[in-house]
C-alpha cells in the first residue's frame, strides 16, 4: 500500500518532529510511505480569505503531486478536511480537475483516522508516563468526523491517563486566519481553552493539529502554565524526547 504523506506547512516549518512521527507510524501499520517534494500548501488561507484563484491554483498543485498514491495521510484534520471537503467544490467547475479533485478527496484522510478507519490498526508500542488531556480541533470534529480514533490509539499507550477535556468541542480561537482579524475575540477563546485544560489536571495537551497546538501553547506560555503541548503524534509514535511546542530553542 503506497501512501503521501501530506506534511503540512506548520509541521513543515515548525515542528518536523510530527511528519517523523507519522512516518514511523504508518511505516509501522505496513505502509510504504513517501513524501512528494511538489507538495506545498493546501490552500486553505487563501480560500478562508476569498482568494479563490490562488486557493485553486495550490489546489491543482497538490492534485498533481499526489497522484498515483492509493492513499493521502495528513497529520493535520485542517488540512485534510481541506482536501476531502473543499477541494471537490473549489475546482467544481472546471470538470476535468473536478474529477481528480473528487477521486484525491476520497482517498485523503487525518493520519488517526486512517490507522483506526482504514487500517484498523492499533498496534501502538510507546509509553508516556502521566495524565494528558486531547483538544478536537474544528476541522477534525466537524468536517472529518474525527473524535474516537486517537482516543482508541492513545488507550493503547502505557502510563497514559487520558482527562476529557470539560467543554472541549469549541474552538481554540485559531481558526486559521480568524485569529488575525480578530484578535480579541480568538484570544478570549484560546482563554476559555487553556482554563478548561487547567481543570482537567493534566500535565499535558495533546491535539493532532498543529495551528491549534501553536495558538494553545501560545497562550499557557504567556500565562506561565506548566502544561505542554504535543501533538499526539508524537506520543503515539514515542518520540517525546524533544522539547514540548512552545518550548523549543
Amino acid at each position: 500500500m503506497r501512501v503521501g504523506l501530506f506534511v503540512t506547512c506548520l509541521v513543515d516549518l515548525y515542528r518536523p518532529v510530527i511528519g517523523f512521527a507519522a512516518i514511523r507510524l504508518l511505516e509501522q501499520a505496513g505502509c510504504a510511505v513517501a513524501v512528494p517534494e511538489a507538495q506545498t500548501c493546501c490552500g486553505q488561507p487563501g480560500y478562508n480569505s476569498g482568494d479563490k484563484a490562488s486557493a485553486q491554483k495550490l489546489a491543482r498543485q497538490v492534485i498533481a503531486a499526489f497522484d498515483g498514491f492509493d492513499y493521502v495521510v495528513a497529520p493535520s484534520g485542517s488540512c485534510g478536511g481541506m482536501i476531502k471537503t473543499h477541494y471537490p467544490e473549489l475546482l467544481a467547475d472546471d470538470p476535468a480537475w473536478a474529477l481528480r479533485a473528487n477521486a484525491l478527496a476520497a482517498k485523503t484522510y487525518e493520519l488517526t483516522q486512517f490507522l483506526r478507519d482504514v487500517l484498523n490498526w492499533d498496534a501502538i508500542a510507546a509509553r508516556f508516563d502521566g495524565k494528558v488531556t486531547y483538544h478536537d480541533s474544528c476541522s477534525s470534529l466537524r468536517e472529518l468526523k474525527v473524535k474516537g480514533q486517537p482516543r482508541a490509539l492513545l488507550a493503547k499507550v502505557d502510563g497514559l491517563a487520558l482527562a476529557e477535556l470539560p467543554n472541549g468541542e469549541p474552538c481554540c480561537g485559531f481558526g486559521g486566519t480568524f485569529c488575525v482579524k480578530f484578535p480579541d475575540i480568538s484570544n478570549k477563546m484560546v482563554e476559555d481553552k487553556v482554563a478548561n485544560i487547567a481543570a482537567t489536571g493534566a500535565a499535558t495537551v495533546l491535539a493532532a493539529d498543529m495551528g491549534c497546538l501553536l495558538n494553545i501553547a501560545g497562550k499557557l506560555k504567556r500565562e506561565g502554565s506548566q502544561v505542554q503541548a504535543r501533538h499526539v503524534a508524537e506520543v503515539l509514535a514515542g518520540m517525546t524526547d524533544t522539547p514540548a511546542i512552545g518550548e523549543e530553542g
